[in-house]
């Protein structure tokens, strides 16, 4: 990868990603866009008609920003797992990075600026068809954006790390089923978190994407969420930044053995 214009190295990266994404992101459209405001109608009108409000508000809205920070999730995992292994491991894109000025910083911070693009893009979308089914609350709605591009960067980061650290694609397995699923399912997006017994509840309180819903949730709604909104950034923060130097360590291992 040649950086034949007077482009940062991390925007180079950035730029490839982009590139690559522009030639499949159709491919995308249903997981990235579609798929979520089908679940969020029929999860949130479907079964919310049987469940009737939650914490004072209609299931519809209390949902919605579960299922947004639940997307930002899924996608900083979905593209941190395959897609990092196979440019180690099959097309050796980083190998060919590495034959540049472009270091392991940038591959990293290109990686994450990517994810954040293609996550602020589908959480711009939902917001608009949301507010046709009335469920936003609050003028702080846009606030979600922010939140969902920082859940995006405390996620991916560290899985872009795991990634970088094995060599066959079956441990994704376990990462899906063991903390994704898990995470997915019992960290506020469908029911409080109040309602499950100590030991889950406090590994709801580990996991990002709680803090995410929460911060979402208080902005969608108006209202003060679980902790401090200061105590959630900076859980969220703290996970990037670890995430981002576990990362730079395990691609500059993997690159120079």
């Amino acid at each position: 990868m040649a950086l034949t214009r007077s482009v940062h190295p991390t925007f180079a990266v950035l730029e490839r990603h982009l590139t690559l994404y522009r030639r499949v992101w159709q491919a995308s459209v249903f997981s990235s866009f579609v798929m979520p405001v089908l679940f969020l109608l029929s999860i949130g009108i479907g079964v919310g008609g049987y469940v009737g409000s939650v914490q004072g508000v209609d299931y519809l809205s209390w949902i919605v920003p579960g299922v947004l920070a639940s997307t930002a999730f899924q996608i900083a995992v979905g593209e941190s797992t395959y897609s990092v292994l196979a440019d180690f491991k099959w097309v050796r894109a980083y190998h060919a990075m590495r034959a540049t000025p472009v270091d392991m910083a940038d591959m990293v911070r290109g990686h994450l600026l990517y994810l954040v693009f293609r996550v602020t893009a589908t959480v711009v979308v939902f917001l608009v068809v949301v507010v046709f089914f009335g469920g936003l609350h609050s003028p702080w709605a846009p606030v979600t954006v922010l939140v969902c591009a920082l859940v995006t960067m405390a996620v991916a980061a560290p899985v872009a790390a795991f990634s970088a650290s094995i060599d066959h694609d079956s441990y994704f397995s376990l990462l899906f089923r063991l903390i994704v699923l898990p995470a997915a399912l019992f960290s506020g997006v469908f029911f409080p978190v109040g309602q499950l017994v100590v030991g889950l509840r406090l590994l709801a309180y580990a996991s990002p994407l709680w803090h995410a819903v929460e911060l979402c949730r208080a902005a969608t709604l108006g209202r003060a969420p679980a902790w401090p909104v200061w105590a959630h950034a900076a859980y969220l923060l703290v996970w990037a930044v670890a995430g981002f130097v576990l990362a730079v360590r395990a691609f500059r291992g993997r690159l120079e053995d």
